[in-house]
């Protein structure tokens, strides 16, 4: 039987056996990259929401971690219709089902037009178009702007991110067509 040994630095209580194993793997993974080891960052996050159906059912998170060039926002949803669906942050941080008017317009505090394809736009909580799988589940990661990021906030503060029934054709006032709002979750910090 192993007795455990303390690993050097850390503290805790591993067998011998494992700590000489991983004291020789972090030298060999230094030696292999051709230097010293980069110590493992935790990224952030900055915001989190858990997205309900229209029948008030949890239906996806989204979490928002900190990036160099602003924000990734993570998107997870399930039971979703296979297909392409329109995504919006909305200014209200309030998901009443069943039609989640309550998250009111769009974010768009520069008072512009929808899309991104529209001359006159777009709105600042334009996001791209996410799409569900035949499965019913969307994994996907968007790249969002730091203006954006800083705008999400805690309590009446928050923003509301929306999946709509459809895509988003990225240019029709007020919301690209995309139809009715199919689920919701409050941003917050």
């Amino acid at each position: 039987m192993t007795t455990p040994a303390r690993s050097r630095g850390s503290g805790s209580l591993v067998p011998s056996g494992l700590a000489q194993v991983g004291i020789a793997a972090a030298a060999l993974a230094s030696t292999a990259c051709g230097g010293t080891p980069k110590t493992p960052q935790v990224v952030p996050q900055a915001a989190n929401a858990h997205l309900i159906d229209s029948q008030g059912r949890e239906t996806g998170t989204a979490s928002v971690l900190l990036s160099k060039g602003g924000g990734l926002l993570v998107l997870k949803l399930w039971g979703v219709a296979p297909g392409v669906h329109g995504l919006h942050l909305h200014t209200t941080g309030m998901c009443d089902p069943p039609g989640f008017l309550s998250a009111d317009a769009h974010y768009n505090p520069q008072k512009r037009q929808h899309g991104s394809r529209n001359p006159q736009g777009p709105h600042a909580g334009d996001l791209p178009n996410v799409v569900a799988r035949g499965d019913s589940t969307v994994d996907t990661t968007l790249a969002i702007p730091a203006d954006l990021v800083r705008a999400i906030g805690s309590g009446a503060a928050a923003k509301a991110l929306v999946v709509h029934a459809g895509p988003d054709d990225l240019k029709t006032d007020p919301s690209g067509n995309s139809g009715p709002r199919i689920a919701c979750g409050v941003l917050q910090r």
